[in-house]
């Protein structure tokens, strides 16, 4: 019998070490993956890149018939099990396609996302097996095309206060839905929308399946106007008494928060892999524009200034990719076992994915920031024609900026990394507290003056990496100590630590993934990749400290804070520097050789 590998529970790469070994790297992919990819690049080479002034003139139609095409090719279909008409592949997988669909224009990757994911799956995953059969084979062949209704003018991130009324019919067998939705993404053709209403009094909203039909009291406004995804139907939605039969309740009554914040977990970490071939074409694109614009006799390729911004956008970028596939295998290996111990497919992505939460949480926010550094620093770049609309870097610019806001805003996730790890830690599924007492002691001892071995690859980084750790447990520790169930009252201070657990799992993630590279190819063989995980790792110690700083300045005094600052600097200090500039030279060196992003 093959050995039960041993499952790390989510939030729990804070407080055990992980073997690189035990991580799953883009690397790894199976010949099944790298078909998939390689599919997928190719359509969108063919029907997106070289149409993006379509998707740009806000051409609605050529976004609706590029998901159709999509449809045929399989790809709407990739996460929806085969009884229901799709491939059924693995969430990986999913992620892949998620990943190299979105790389060339944020509208047509908000439809894919928007219909592939919430307009979908929450069918798939709390439907019965009538509403499944009904509906998901018409969404997962691109038949039908679905729409998510949540957000209201007076319920954005507090979702479940929406205003949005179901009221039961006298007979019995219907509801009337009445209330106004904004902000649907591919309102202007879907054949369905999952609404959000409040029966009653209810406590919590309840999820709906509600098919599009004008002459059933559904109205919208016009298309609105916005600064990126321009191509991507976005409209208002009214519902005046919309009659939806009784089996068309998703789930069961009073559901439909559970159902949002599910649904939500998921679109988190899809939209962070909708960031990666963004960045990786971006990068590409500027690397190709460096190479070619000459200034002074010389191109500007050569020049310092350049590459460093080259060298810091593919760092990013690589790290990203290690974190996002990194945890979409934890999350896979979570279903899978979830499976073979008798759960539903059904139930077992439900809680696979919700036992992760905090890592779509955090993945959400790094790498939607990563995009919109990376598409910003492409516009300087090319100088003044990265401000052009003759140029693609403008407008993945704007379009990158709507990955800081929907799936729940970047500081709502934020908040909710840290807020959900503490409540982890209370359920006793994460220890924390231990290993923060632990902490607190080595505070009060003497510290080692021993020279420790580095001869290792990573030996110190490996260690500066658990320093980390114990300074997120140091900060966090101490403020759940002060604060208490109230903690989430000091929202800056939950900011800060957030900030200091995102760096944690990016930086480990990107050092496994290339520490697992080296033991397979040698590390004179990936050279660039360790120096990318080391400028990646610098980057990171630097923000650790300046958000540790913050949060201790900000909760404690005195003899305490004194010997929390010590203990900080304690822990984010190198015992040998790395040469910044020299790793920075190493990365943009073999960019400008190979002329694009290559890893």
């Amino acid at each position: 019998m093959s050995e039960v590998k041993d499952i790390t529970r989510g939030g729990q790469f804070l407080v055990k070490e992980t073997k690189c070994e035990d991580v799953f790297t883009p690397e790894d992919f199976s010949e099944e993956q790298v078909m998939m990819r390689d599919t997928v690049k190719e359509f969108v080479d063919r029907e997106l890149w070289p149409h993006k002034d379509r998707f740009e003139n806000k051409d609605y139609a050529y976004t609706k018939e590029c998901m159709e095409k999509a449809g045929e090719l399989g790809f709407l279909g990739v996460a929806v099990p085969e009884e229901y008409g799709g491939l059924g592949m693995g969430f990986v997988s999913t992620m892949l396609v998620c990943d190299y669909i979105s790389g060339a224009t944020g509208s047509f990757s908000t439809a894919f996302g928007a219909h592939t994911g919430i307009g979908t799956m929450p069918i798939t995953l709390y439907g019965t097996e009538e509403q499944k059969k009904k509906y998901v084979p018409k969404l997962a062949s691109g038949e039908w095309f679905g729409a998510y209704c949540l957000t209201e003018p007076g319920a954005g991130s507090d979702a479940n206060s929406g205003k949005t009324k179901a009221v039961l019919s006298e007979d019995g067998t219907h509801y009337k839905i009445t209330g106004q939705k904004m902000w649907i993404s591919n309102a202007g053709f879907c054949s369905l929308f999952i609404v959000f209403a409040r029966i009653e009094d209810d406590k919590n909203i309840t999820g709906f399946i509600v098919e599009n039909d004008p002459s059933n009291g559904i109205s919208m406004n016009e298309e609105e106007h916005k600064l990126g995804i321009r191509a991507s139907s976005t409209r208002q939605v009214f519902f005046n008494e919309t009659k939806v039969p009784v089996e068309n309740m998703l789930s069961e009554r009073g559901n439909g928060f559970k159902i949002a914040m599910n649904a939500l977990n998921v679109g988190r970490i899809k939209l962070a892999a909708a960031c990666l071939d963004a960045q990786r074409r971006t990068i590409s694109g500027a690397v190709k524009y460096a190479n070619e614009r000459v200034q002074f006799n010389t191109a500007i390729s050569s020049f310092g200034a350049i590459r460093a911004k080259l060298a810091e956008m593919a760092a990013s970028a690589y790290a990203g990719e290690s974190a996002c596939y990194r945890a979409a295998k934890s999350i896979e290996d979570r279903i899978e076992a979830r499976v073979a111990a008798g759960e539903s497919h059904q139930d077992a992505e439900l809680k696979g994915v919700e036992e992760f939460a905090i890592e779509c949480s955090i993945l959400k926010v790094a790498v939607s920031e990563d995009i919109q550094n990376c598409s910003d620093e492409g516009i300087q770049i090319f100088g003044g024609m990265g401000f052009s609309e003759d140029t693609p870097m403008e407008s993945a610019w704007r379009d990158a900026r709507i990955a800081r806001i929907y799936e729940g805003t970047n500081e709502i996730n934020r908040m909710l990394s840290v807020g959900m790890l503490v409540k982890k830690a209370m359920k006793g599924h994460v220890d924390l507290l231990g290993p923060a007492m632990k902490v607190a002691e080595e505070l009060m001892g003497i510290p080692s003056f021993d020279t420790p071995d580095y001869s290792e690859l990573f030996a110190e980084e490996k260690e500066i990496i658990g320093k980390l750790k114990k300074a997120f447990l140091m900060v966090a520790g101490s403020a759940v100590q002060k604060y208490g169930p109230d903690l989430d009252q000091h929202q800056q201070l939950l900011m800060a630590a957030s900030d200091i657990l995102i760096e944690i799992y990016m930086a480990e993630s990107v050092i496994l993934r290339t520490e697992k590279l080296a033991k397979n190819k040698g590390a004179e063989n990936v050279k660039e990749q360790i120096a990318m995980a080391q400028l990646y790792l610098y980057k990171a110690v630097d923000t650790v400290n300046t958000k540790g700083k913050e949060g201790i300045a900000s909760f404690a005094e005195g003899d305490e804070q004194r010997m929390m600052l010590m203990g900080l600097k304690r822990f984010t200090k190198y015992t040998n520097m790395p040469n910044v500039v020299a790793l920075r030279e190493t990365i943009a060196a073999k960019l400008v050789d190979e002329n694009a992003y290559i890893y």
